[in-house]
């Protein structure tokens, strides 16, 4: 069986930093990599130095809020969501112009 492409998605220096800060807050190696949309073997890296050795513990108030996160499924669901709020709202407002036009006249 032919392996999936790969993501492409690398950690950068900055990236491994907030990780470091994560790891120090407790979070969990899953929660982590879901966050950045990366395999917990780059979390790991990371942790042990095979990564970003240099990258410096990012401070608390720079880290992003404890995990677990939404999947990508309920990202996809959430902007859907806004999409269609979205054109209902534009909708909304295109009656109200309707509206105060009929009433101006």
């Amino acid at each position: 069986m032919a392996r999936a492409a790969t993501s492409g998605r690398r950690l950068s220096l900055g990236d491994a930093s907030l990780v470091k800060g994560m790891i120090a807050r407790g979070d969990r190696h899953h929660d982590i990599a879901a966050w950045f949309g990366v395999n917990q073997s780059r979390i790991a890296e990371v942790n042990d130095g095979h990564l970003h050795l240099t990258a410096v513990q990012a401070p608390a108030n720079q880290l992003p809020p404890p995990g677990p996160y939404s999947s990508g499924q309920a990202a996809h669901t959430a902007i859907t969501a806004l999409a269609d709020a979205k054109k209902a709202l534009d909708t909304a407002l295109k009656n109200i112009d309707h509206a105060l036009s009929v009433v101006k006249k």
